[in-house]
């Protein structure tokens, strides 16, 4: 049976192993808010969650973005088919896919971000901001190498986009304090996780100073 270790063990470990390096910043960063929508931010919905301060930590990051011309895309997630038959077998597995219904109270971004008009919204169906999208296209025509990730969930959509954004070929950069999952456990899980194999996992702080916010 495999030897049960704490936290700060598991990361020794990892690091004797080669895990955790550091993929730095690129040269030409853009920041992606990732689901903040009502059906994610508002508690009393089925998908929602207490995300309040992780929201003000994205803000800061978007004011920062403005700030610098750093391009800044947000995401979401509609279901225009009846039934939301175009989530697949998502609706199987979770039938709070039914509240990401086109039309309904859930499906706007959360109107306390500073998102500014021309921010684009890219509507995706799964997971990561890049399946099935034109994330990667987008990204590629303004020569973006960094990815910063913020938003929502930790475990979820958060860790499909930063492990796509490696695949691409992208710097994902998870934003510590400005990602956010229902689960406490799922979220610390995700972040080391990704941390260890996919992503640089960085504070607020450090990426703004990074960006000179």
């Amino acid at each position: 049976m495999a030897e049960k270790r704490d936290r700060a063990a598991d990361r020794a470990f990892f690091e004797r192993r080669g895990f955790a390096k550091r993929i730095g910043f690129g040269a030409r960063p853009a920041l992606l808010v990732v689901d903040l929508m009502t059906a994610f931010t508002d508690p009393e919905m089925p998908l929602g969650s207490d995300l309040d301060a992780e929201r003000e930590q994205a803000n800061r990051l978007i004011r920062a973005a403005h700030a610098r011309g750093i391009p800044v895309l947000f995401t979401m997630v509609a279901y225009e088919e009846e039934g939301c038959r175009d989530a697949g077998l998502w609706t199987l597995k979770l039938s709070g896919t039914f509240s990401l219904a086109a039309g309904g109270p859930g499906v706007e971004i959360d109107p306390r971000l500073e998102r500014r008009p021309e921010d684009p919204v890219i509507n995706k169906k799964f997971a990561s901001a890049f399946f099935g999208t034109d994330l990667a296209a987008r990204l590629q025509f303004r020569r973006i190498d960094t990815l910063i990730i913020a938003g929502a969930t930790t475990s979820g959509c958060i860790r499909a986009t930063a492990v796509d954004a490696l695949q691409y070929g992208f710097r994902p950069i998870v934003a510590l304090e400005a990602v956010g999952d229902r689960s406490a456990a799922a979220h610390e899980q995700s972040l080391f996780d990704l941390d260890a194999k996919y992503a640089d996992v960085v504070s607020v702080d450090e990426i703004l100073d990074h960006i000179g916010g």
